[in-house]
């Protein structure tokens, strides 16, 4: 069997890259472009949206992925460690299927509620705690087990030094737990599996491991294996100590280290807006000690950090390598994914902003064929109904999530979805205005609908619809998609009937008669006029008459005479072939 072909794509790729990537000639490629409606030529960039439509339609078996910000060039160099690097605390990604328990095992080492404050106690966002130990730090990130949060995920496990797999021991391998396994070995992080829900009545600890030594190439420790497996409980605190040892074990293993007397650098785990501090930013610092009143940039974002707190919102002054940090000070959203940087002064953080800016700018001029340009040829070719959305979210990394859950939305190309307009923060009347449309709806997700942006809505008839759960946000987008596309016309054939006389053919109505074959008659339903194999006429039951009778059906044996109504004339013959069938009308469903 042919293995998936993975290409990993940032942003955008050339036609060159793209054919070298599939193993494709790239006449091949621009072919397939051209006969989509695109003339793109060999250096021509074209956008991951038209990338995976491409792919899709020339049959290849491959997936493309999307490449996080991070792992771009940056104009300021990562730092290399020199010999002067200390030991730094592990950065711990929590992973997992969701409601496998993550964020209560977590809750239990903290010593807090946090699952009660997420919508349906579903993880929305990425999480930075740090705890200690042992009077040892350490540094664990909570992700979203939703398969909608995929960016998220991958997002987190290229933050981190281990993984922690948290697998319900009632319920096994499922997803999100494959696909944590895969974003965790691709980013090089430690595996150690946290079997939960021990204290389950249906917990099978022996079946989680087989599972995972069987399916996903984990072997535990205890069977020759190099994967640590600990049975816990979140629910009751067991095993947690064990699990806080191994973890600590794997990191003095890999001898974690950073640098702590250079300028602070490190990745930008979210960001958001919110009235009254502006922007702001959730760091993790990977070198050097942050402090207030750095200048940091980040992407094509700069400031001064203005204020500085920790995951309980105490103010710090200082963070150090590993540490997770909320800051102010950004003057635009750094994107989720940035990698950030302490540079001199304000004079140098601008320069460097405006570099990033250029380049960005100058990408998105040279991506000349986009993914909003092939589905706009599709649609001309195949009278595809358009979808229009505007999505505005708390944070980027939801904004993200939101838009590759919702361009993922499949209708078999009846309904093309476009993102007319993105933000983080609460929806305004710039967005109102933008969706006065046919067709399009106002997504807000873990944002807030003032009564004056309510009342604009309802007076230029915008449909806005806020969520917490990102499923239901999808749920609503594609029962919309669903009343967009054609109904499906469920046909059931119900019986047969051979034509053994004509007795009146006028313009509009058919008098004939015959034995019924198969099944039965009735009136009102549909028959298909056979002459030999061909069908060549659809004509309507107005009434069957059985031994000169008005009935309400004949059944097969039985002779009936019939009351055909016709749309145009035709001519019916002895020996034709009547197939009556019920026709449903039914919605499609995604």
């Amino acid at each position: 069997m042919e293995e998936e072909k993975i290409v990993q794509v940032f942003g955008s790729i050339t036609v060159d890259e793209l054919a070298a990537a599939l193993n494709i000639s790239v006449t091949t490629l621009i072919g397939e472009l051209f006969k989509n409606g695109i003339a793109a030529t060999i250096n021509q960039r074209i956008d991951f949206e038209t990338a995976t439509i491409i792919v899709e339609e020339l049959g290849i078996k491959a997936k493309l992925e999307k490449k996080l910000a991070a792992e771009k060039s940056v104009l300021v160099e990562k730092h290399q460690l020199s010999d002067a690097a200390v030991a730094r605390p592990p950065i711990v990604a929590i992973m997992g299927h969701v409601d496998h328990g993550k964020t209560t095992l977590l809750d239990t080492l903290l010593h807090k509620k946090t699952v009660e404050t997420e919508a349906g106690g579903i993880t929305q966002h990425i999480s930075a705690y740090q705890i200690r130990h042992n009077d040892r730090p350490i540094t664990f990130l909570d992700t979203p087990g939703h398969e909608a949060f995929a960016a998220l995920r991958q997002h987190s496990a290229t933050l981190t030094d281990i993984v922690v797999l948290v697998v319900a021991a009632d319920d096994g391998v499922k997803p999100q737990t494959a696909e944590a396994i895969k974003f965790a070995q691709s980013a090089n992080a430690d595996i150690i599996v946290a079997i939960n829900k021990i204290d389950k009545e249906a917990a099978d600890v022996n079946r989680v491991m087989a599972q995972l030594a069987t399916d996903q190439g984990l072997n535990p420790e205890e069977w020759g294996g190099k994967t640590i497996m600990v049975p816990v409980s979140a629910k009751t605190g067991e095993g947690l100590d064990k699990l806080l040892d191994m973890i600590f074990l794997t990191a003095d293993i890999d001898d974690l280290r950073a640098d702590v007397d250079i300028p602070a650098e490190g990745l930008v785990i979210e960001s958001h807006m919110e009235i009254g501090k502006g922007s702001i930013a959730n760091l993790l610092v990977e070198q050097g000690n942050l402090k207030q009143g750095d200048y940091v940039i980040a992407g094509k974002a700069y400031g001064k950090v203005r204020t500085m707190a920790n995951y309980k919102g105490e103010v710090m002054q200082l963070a150090g390598p590993s540490t997770p940090v909320t800051i102010t000070g950004f003057k635009e959203l750094p994107n989720f994914g940035d990698r950030f940087n302490v540079v001199k002064n304000e004079k140098t953080a601008k320069k460097l902003a405006e570099q990033a800016a250029i380049a960005i700018e100058k990408e998105m001029a040279i991506t000349n064929v986009t993914g909003s340009d092939m589905l706009k040829m599709i649609s001309e070719k195949h009278d595809v109904k358009d979808f229009n959305v505007v999505v505005k979210t708390d944070v980027l990394g939801s904004l993200t999530s939101v838009v590759d859950s919702l361009r993922l939305i499949d209708t078999k190309g009846e309904v093309n979805l476009h993102v007319i307009g993105t933000g983080v923060g609460n929806i305004t009347e710039n967005d109102i205005r933008l969706a006065a449309g046919e067709n399009t709806v106002v997504y807000g997700f873990n944002v807030e609908l003032t009564p004056s942006i309510k009342r604009l809505a309802t007076r230029h008839d915008v449909e806005v619809n806020l969520f917490k759960v990102i499923y239901e946000l999808l749920d609503d987008a594609k029962a919309h998609m669903e009343q967009l596309m054609a109904p499906e016309v469920i046909e059931t054939e119900i019986g047969e009937l051979a034509v053994k006389g004509v007795f009146r053919t006028i313009k509009e109505e058919i008098i004939a008669g015959g034995e019924v074959t198969k099944g039965k008659v009735s009136p009102g339903v549909v028959a298909k006029v056979f002459r030999k194999k061909d069908e060549i006429a659809e004509v309507e039951v107005s009434s069957v008459q059985h031994e000169k009778q008005q009935v309400q059906s004949a059944v097969e044996g039985e002779t009936c005479g019939l009351a055909l109504k016709t749309k145009k004339k035709v001519i019916l013959e002895i020996g034709d072939r009547l197939v009556f069938v019920t026709r449903e009308i039914k919605q499609k469903k995604l």
